[in-house]
């Protein structure tokens, strides 16, 4: 009977929290970061374009951590910075991501723009412009889904209150 009563409650706060701005705004960050890893991944990448395929991995793995550690409400268990400190630590891990991921939009519309050359109709070699021109708006997808995080999680601190939902 007890065990029936918690496993209520857990699934209850699991859909509370999917449902939640922060869940919803994660689960964007996860998908957006896959979108753009993998479309970089999956083509010819030399030079620059290391970095954003470095940030958005990083920031794709932090994501799914912190998304299944508070669906599984497990922040207590979270050394150092879980419990009382969960969300300023997710409110750090937002500013952090969006802050590598704007010179990787910088990075991505710059590729864009030198590979340009090939957009024209008749050209017959491989050409990255459409790789990375997708891989560019994924870039500014998730910066954009990071800045909107951040300014969820300092709208919540600001107010004093010390949970993500």
């Amino acid at each position: 009977m007890a065990a029936q009563q918690a496993s209520s409650q857990v699934r209850a706060h699991m859909a509370k929290f999917v449902r939640s701005f922060p869940g919803v705004v994660r689960l964007l960050q996860i998908v957006l970061g896959a979108g753009l890893w993998v479309t970089i991944a999956a083509n010819k990448y030399e030079g620059s374009i290391h970095f954003v395929l470095f940030v958005a991995v990083l920031f794709w793995l932090l994501c799914l951590g912190l998304f299944f550690v508070t669906l599984l409400d497990k922040q207590d268990a979270v050394p150092v910075v879980g419990g009382s400190r969960w969300l300023i630590t997710n409110l750090a891990h937002d500013v952090a991501a969006t802050a590598l991921y704007l010179p990787a939009v910088g990075v991505m519309a710059y590729k864009t723009e030198r590979n340009s050359y090939c957009i024209v109709e008749h050209y017959e070699y491989f050409c990255l412009y459409k790789v990375y021109l997708t891989a560019a708006v994924f870039a500014c997808l998730c910066c954009l889904a990071f800045l909107l995080s951040v300014i969820y999680g300092a709208c919540r601190k600001s107010r004093g209150e010390q949970t993500l939902i």
